[in-house]
C-alpha cells in the first residue's frame, strides 16, 4: 500500500525482494510465481511519497474485491505523531479485506494504519522502539513489544506486524516460507544477503528514563544518577540527597520512573557499557569497572540478560568495521 506518509526504501525493498521468486528463476520445477504484487493507493498514478521521491500506484484499492496479503510499509512520522482519521477509505478498505481472508501486515510504523482498524484490539504487536510511546499512548488497547522482530497474532495468524526498520526483511522471508516454501525464503536471503534478526531487537533499543512524570524529587535523583551512575552504593546516595525517607523515596521513583532505583541504575549502567564496547578497544574487565561494577562475571551476565547479547558478541555485532573506519594519519 502506497500513500504520502510511507518511505521509499521499506516499500521499493518489499516488492524487489517479494518479486524476487519469479524474477530470478528460483522457484522449482517451473512452479508459478507465489506472488502477483501491486503497489495500491487511493488513486492511480504517481505519488510523492515521505522522502520527495515519486512512486506510481498501480490500483486504486476499491477496485480490488480479495486479496492474500496487504502490506503497509514503514512511514515517517512527524514529531507530533500519527493522527488518526487522515485515510478512512484505506482504514475501510484493510477491513473489508480482512473479512475476506487477506493477511494484514505492517512494516515497522506502517502497524499505526492497521491499528486503526480496531482488528488488533486486545492482540499483541511490534513498532519501531522509537514509536513505542507514541503508539501506546495512540493504541491502548494493542499491547506493544518493540523488543520483537516480528509478531503474528489473529485466530489465523492473520495480523503480521514486524519491528524497527530492516525488520521488513524478517516479514518478507516470513511470508515466503509461508507461501513458497523455507527453502525459497532460505535462496531469497541467500540472494540478497539478508539474516533474520534471530537474538531479537532488544539489543539494539537505547534505554532513556522516564522524565515526563512531574515528580521534581525523582527528576533531581535522576538528573544526579546520570552523571554519577559508576560510583559505588548510588542507590543510597540518592536516597541520601533527597529529603526523602528510603521507602518513601522507592516508592516514588518506581512510580514515576516504572523501575526501581537499583534497576534504573541497572539500566545506566548497561547503556554506558554498550556505547564503550562499540566506541573503544579497552577490555570487557575494564568496562565493567568502568561502569561500577568490580565482579566483571556478574557483569557479563547482567549485560547478557539484559541486552541478549554477550559483551563480546555486542561488540563484534555493533563496532563499526575496520574496512569503514577512517584512515589513521599517517
Amino acid at each position: 500500500m502506497a500513500l504520502p506518509d510511507a518511505a521509499i526504501s521499506t516499500l521499493a525493498g518489499i516488492f524487489d525482494v517479494m518479486n524476487s521468486p519469479a524474477l530470478m528463476g528460483l522457484m522449482q520445477h517451473d512452479a508459478p510465481a507465489p506472488f502477483r504484487i501491486e503497489i495500491v493507493g487511493e488513486a492511480v498514478g504517481p505519488l510523492e511519497l515521505a522522502s520527495g521521491i515519486p512512486i506510481t500506484v498501480q490500483r486504486v484499492v476499491d477496485t480490488i474485491e480479495t486479496s492474500d496479503i496487504v502490506i503497509v510499509p514503514a512511514m515517517l512520522l512527524p514529531p507530533s505523531g500519527w493522527e488518526p482519521g487522515r485515510y478512512p477509505g484505506l482504514v475501510a478498505w484493510l477491513r473489508r479485506m480482512h473479512e475476506c481472508g487477506a493477511l494484514l501486515c505492517s512494516a515497522c510504523s506502517g502497524v499505526f494504519l492497521l491499528a486503526e482498524t480496531g482488528l488488533f484490539d486486545g492482540q499483541d504487536a511490534t513498532v519501531h522502539f522509537g514509536y513505542a510511546a507514541t503508539f501506546a499512548a495512540t493504541y491502548p488497547a494493542v499491547e506493544i513489544h518493540p523488543e520483537r522482530v516480528l509478531v503474528i497474532g489473529g485466530s489465523r495468524e492473520e495480523l503480521v506486524s514486524s519491528g524497527a526498520s530492516m525488520s521488513w526483511h524478517d516479514l518478507v522471508l516470513y511470508l515466503i516460507a509461508r507461501f513458497a516454501g523455507s527453502i525459497t525464503a532460505q535462496e531469497v536471503a541467500r540472494r540478497f544477503a539478508l539474516q533474520w534478526h534471530q537474538v531479537g531487537l532488544t539489543p539494539y533499543l537505547v534505554f532513556e528514563g522516564r522524565t515526563d512524570h512531574g515528580d521534581a524529587e525523582v527528576l533531581g535523583a535522576q538528573e544526579w544518577v546520570g552523571d554519577h551512575f559508576a560510583l559505588a552504593h548510588p542507590v543510597e546516595e540518592m536516597i541520601r540527597r533527597s529529603a526523602l525517607a528510603e521507602r518513601s523515596f522507592k516508592r516514588r521513583f518506581s512510580g514515576a520512573t516504572g523501575l526501581t532505583p537499583i534497576a534504573y541504575v541497572l539500566r545506566l549502567r548497561i547503556e554506558d557499557a554498550k556505547r564503550r564496547l562499540e566506541r573503544s578497544d579497552a577490555s570487557v574487565d575494564e568496562i565493567s569497572w568502568r561502569v561500577g561494577y568490580e565482579d566483571a562475571a556478574f557483569f557479563r551476565r547482567l549485560f547478557k540478560r539484559t541486552t541478549g547479547l554477550t559483551p563480546s558478541a555486542y561488540r563484534r555485532h555493533f563496532r563499526l568495521p575496520d574496512y569503514a573506519r577512517p584512515p589513521r594519519p599517517s
